[in-house]
């Protein structure tokens, strides 16, 4: 089938999302000091080209809090010319845990590939997975760039507990290519920053403490699900989002 795949991961975990402040990133980047450091990509712009339905149909369920659900989406750390390399991610959630699975193609494999062009470089549990996910849906197509600046840490010891810092989340429905800038509009307010804990456990207890002492609390949050409603706010207007979310 050609060139082998580069890359291919598997992620099981928790992915707990907090919104907060400046000072109060500050704060919990002090109390990180002692355990953590910065991970391979440290700081790096992602861009990510989420693909959906004609309808919508995955983000729709999303939004709806099901117990089960999940994405496909094109993640690159860099302008992807058409030989660099960018990750296919199929993500899933069941009972809060997310699993992810991800391979990597160049970004002209992974264009054609998901547009049904062509096959994947190789076979795997991971690109038959992805296969039945094309097949079931039919019209998947790209629909929305998403991209963010993201501080990414590890922690010293040898642990699974990874901490990332996103902002100047932006989207778009045009120029939908890893070739392109970055351009669009804004998900964040000004000056918020959106914190996630991915961890297959608890959180450590110093970790535990900022949080109770900051008094920073969990939230939901998605930010392709955030774009969808601000389309959909745009196209109907706020108050008919929920109506034609219910009409499916």
């Amino acid at each position: 089938m050609g060139k082998k795949a580069d890359t291919q991961m598997v992620f099981q975990r928790y992915e707990i999302k907090y919104l907060l402040t400046g000072k109060q990133r500050e704060k919990i980047m002090a109390a990180m000091k002692p355990y953590m450091v910065l991970d391979q990509y440290g700081h790096s712009t992602i861009r990510n080209i989420y693909y959906d339905t004609d309808t919508y149909r995955l983000i729709r369920a999303s939004l709806e809090k099901p117990v089960y659900k999940e994405k496909l989406r094109v993640r690159s750390y860099k302008l992807a010319g058409p030989e660099d390399e960018v990750f296919v991610e199929l993500k899933k959630k069941f009972d809060s845990v997310v699993y992810k699975r991800r391979i990597g193609f160049s970004q002209r494999c992974a264009t054609e590939y998901l547009a049904g062009r062509a096959q994947p470089p190789i076979e795997t549990q991971i690109t038959n997975e992805i296969d039945y996910f094309l097949h079931f849906y039919k019209t998947l197509a790209p629909k929305v760039f998403l991209s963010y600046e993201r501080e990414a840490y590890f922690t010293k010891e040898p642990s699974e507990f990874r901490v990332t810092f996103d902002e100047n989340i932006l989207w778009r429905e045009t120029d939908l290519s890893l070739r392109k800038g970055i351009y669009g509009e804004s998900i964040l307010e000004p000056g918020q920053v959106l914190m996630e804990i991915k961890t297959p456990g608890n959180l450590p207890f110093w970790m535990v403490k900022v949080l109770s002492e900051e008094k920073i609390r969990r939230t939901t949050f998605s930010k392709y699900g955030t774009a969808y409603q601000m389309i959909m706010a745009r196209e109907y207007g706020s108050e008919a989002i929920g109506a034609r979310m219910a009409l499916g």
